[in-house]
């Protein structure tokens, strides 16, 4: 990707405290990787067992461990400093809980200029007295990954406009796009000829596993027959196992674990589903969209946001079972109509959610703050 009109070869710090590897991970790597190609400098902060670090480590991106534990959290903090102040670090930008208080002291300890928190989920924040420390003391500045998420953090601490961004991740429409390979997927003989129904995201109660199970079981009751396929991992896989099993659904389930070739998996399916109980503006619906996959999701955060009910896909009701049923049957039964609204799903992504929009909006967040010579 070449530098757009504004870029400044910047020196640029992300953190991130989960040991888990999601949607808000392979964010930040993004984020990285397209300023790295512009020339950055950047770094990440994690723990060393954590699965972004290896993720990065593997794309040689640049990496420095954050100590553990809350008795190592003071050397955290000043460790954390020590490394900004010299390298003379102009953004600093944590994404979760923890790293936001080791961050967010080590940079104001070292004087960076501009302090980014970015917040990716859309819940409720669990204690607004203590998190405003973080919000509007520790950072200068919020970047959401959805405008329901925006709105929900100026509300809940009296924000200007001008102190939050939206800026939802960018999709590279080069890797996700309708055409290319599609991926092999071990099933049962009995499913070969049946429509492929996926779900691609870690296993947690958030993202409504339970729904699209029970649903299957009222589609199957009612001799509408079809396969499931369930990526990812996570600690909601024995409960899930178990759902299937107590439905009688073995047959119909297939769970791939995780999986990278995600580009050629939604090239194979019929329909992709994301029954969320909430979200910010997922990846994998923007991903869905770009390779031209139908798409039927929760009517929650901000997937409506990237989803126009009937015309680039269909939203429904979380956690109702009859109403997913109903949703997913419809959309399987009607191909044209549902190959009609994956199309313009598809130039919807390709002409708001690309790599180089979202590049360009998180430039415009830094020239704000920094100036065209910062």
């Amino acid at each position: 990707m070449s530098p757009g009109p504004h870029s400044r070869p910047w020196r640029i710090v992300h953190s991130e405290a989960s040991l888990g590897w999601g949607g808000q991970e392979r964010r930040i790597l993004a984020e990285m990787e397209v300023f790295r190609a512009q020339g950055a400098d950047v770094t990440l902060w994690a723990p060393a067992l954590s699965r972004i670090r290896s993720q990065a480590v593997s794309r040689g991106l640049a990496f420095e461990a954050m100590p553990d534990g809350r008795l190592r959290f003071p050397w955290a903090v000043l460790r954390m400093a020590t490394f900004l102040r010299r390298r003379r670090i102009q953004v600093l930008n944590p994404h979760s809980s923890r790293d936001s208080w080791i961050a967010g002291l080590a940079g104001r300890l070292a004087g960076v200029p501009l302090i980014i928190r970015s917040r990716h989920f859309d819940v409720p924040i669990g204690n607004p007295a203590l998190s405003r420390v973080v919000y509007c003391l520790l950072a200068d500045h919020i970047i959401t990954t959805s405008p329901r998420i925006t709105q929900s953090l100026r509300e809940t601490f009296a924000l200007p406009e001008s102190r939050v961004s939206t800026i939802p991740t960018g999709i590279d429409l080069n890797l996700f796009r309708p055409d290319g390979p599609r991926a092999e997927v071990a099933l049962p003989d009995a499913a070969r000829s049946l429509p492929l129904v996926a779900m691609i995201g870690v296993f947690r109660r958030a993202k409504g596993h339970e729904t699209l199970i029970r649903a299957a079981s009222l589609l199957q009751r009612a001799g509408f027959h079809c396969h499931y396929l369930l990526v990812g991992e996570g600690p909601m896989i024995p409960l899930s196992r178990q759902w299937v099993g107590e439905l009688g659904l073995e047959a119909s389930f297939t769970f791939l674990g995780e999986r990278e070739d995600i580009p050629e998996l939604l090239r194979r399916i019929d329909l992709l589903v994301m029954p969320s109980l909430h979200e910010g503006i997922p990846q994998v619906g923007l991903q869905a969209l770009a390779c031209g996959a139908p798409l039927v999701a929760s009517n929650v955060g901000g997937l409506p946001s990237i989803i126009q009910d009937g015309v680039t896909g269909a939203l429904v009701s979380s956690r109702e079972p009859e109403a997913w049923a109903s949703a997913i049957r419809g959309a399987l039964s009607d191909r044209e109509g549902t190959r009609e609204k994956a199309a313009r799903g598809r130039a919807f992504v390709a002409e708001h959610h690309g790599l180089d929009r979202m590049a360009e909006a998180l430039r415009k967040v830094y020239l704000q703050y920094l100036g065209p010579t910062g």
